[in-house]
């Protein structure tokens, strides 16, 4: 799995993780210290993402709402 996360093939525009036969749904990025990424070529990976963004846009939209006068 290590050496297919490494592949520079498996980036496009050396930023954007796609690999088909990756499985994970946030794999590590190319500097593990950096955190991690989505998995473009997963779509679980990709509902993921979106519901997490939703998460994020409610709670602020919230704290907007009730915290902020």
């Amino acid at each position: 799995m290590e050496n297919l996360h490494n592949d520079s093939e498996n980036w496009k525009w050396g930023i954007f993780y796609y690999n088909k036969n990756d499985k994970r749904l946030f794999p590590p990025k190319r500097n593990p210290w950096l955190g991690y990424t989505v998995n473009f070529a997963n779509a679980r990976s990709i509902f993921a993402l979106l519901i997490l963004i939703a998460i994020i846009i409610t709670i602020t939209e919230l704290s907007m709402r009730y915290f902020v006068k």
